[in-house]
């Protein structure tokens, strides 16, 4: 893997998603590098984005630009990883989104960590500080892995999102994307395996983006999926939505702007 540093104008940015009024992103690529991941589209530094998973970009000056304009915006939802995984390996090194953490939640902002790593375990105390201004959520698309080779392992993820929802934090899994004839099959298990924590569960299909190898599933298909997710989510007492079009909309409208 290749870092490197970049410096950069902006910490924030303005988001256009849905119960986010912010994006931060401490670092450009990911070296966990999903293959159904939309992000290298919208990634903005030229060399990460063409060598995903291979280039992480460190932004050098990201907290004292945040410093600065946390003290300027008005306070909002700060969603942490929307382009990248704020908890990826180089995190345990740079402690960028740790710091970042602690500069926007000292002046206010609520923050929304989404990840794949329990790395966030690290920050356990800084997240139960600020514990009523604070969610987590985990991503798991399979239990063993099959489309995250590189990523920390489901059950690991899982267990410190137990751990973290035991804390009294509040938590949600992302199932998804759901990928037709691909894990598909895996969903009602992963929904089982979950169903003693108490967690919030949001799941969505796969939506096609360029240079991805995966298609869309059909109309058809995913109403029965989602009826049965429905049905599993039900039967454990389980709080579970699908991600809305809107979400959908809203997040390809922004990253458009990139």
């Amino acid at each position: 893997m290749i870092v490197k540093s970049i410096r950069v104008k902006s910490a924030l940015s303005k988001s256009g998603l849905k119960e986010l009024n912010y994006s931060l992103n401490p670092y450009l690529g990911c070296v966990f590098s999903c293959p159904y991941c939309y992000a290298p589209n919208f990634t903005p530094d030229r060399e990460a984005s063409e060598n995903w998973g291979k280039v992480v970009a460190v932004k050098e000056n990201l907290l004292e630009v945040l410093e600065r304009e946390v003290k300027i915006y008005k306070r909002g939802v700060v969603g942490i990883s929307t382009i990248t995984d704020a908890y990826q390996p180089i995190e345990a090194l740079r402690k960028l989104t740790r710091e970042s953490l602690k500069i926007l939640l000292k002046n206010g902002f609520r923050v929304s960590i989404q990840t794949k790593s329990p790395l966030i375990l690290r920050d356990i105390d800084l997240l139960l500080e600020y514990k009523d201004r604070v969610d987590v959520g985990f991503t798991v698309t399979s239990l063993n892995n099959k489309l995250e080779l590189n990523a920390p392992p489901a059950k690991g993820r899982l267990r410190a999102l137990e751990k973290l929802s035991n804390e009294g934090l509040e938590t949600w899994i992302f199932l998804g994307p759901i990928i037709q004839g691909v894990n598909d099959a895996e969903i009602e298990n992963i929904i089982r395996e979950i169903s003693n924590i108490k967690v919030r569960v949001i799941f969505d299909s796969f939506h096609y983006y360029r240079g991805l190898k995966f298609k869309e599933g059909s109309t058809q298909w995913w109403v029965n999926l989602r009826n049965r997710i429905l049905e599993n989510c039900k039967r454990y007492g389980m709080e579970c939505h699908e991600e809305s079009e809107d979400w959908i909309y809203e997040k390809r409208r922004y990253y458009k702007t990139f």
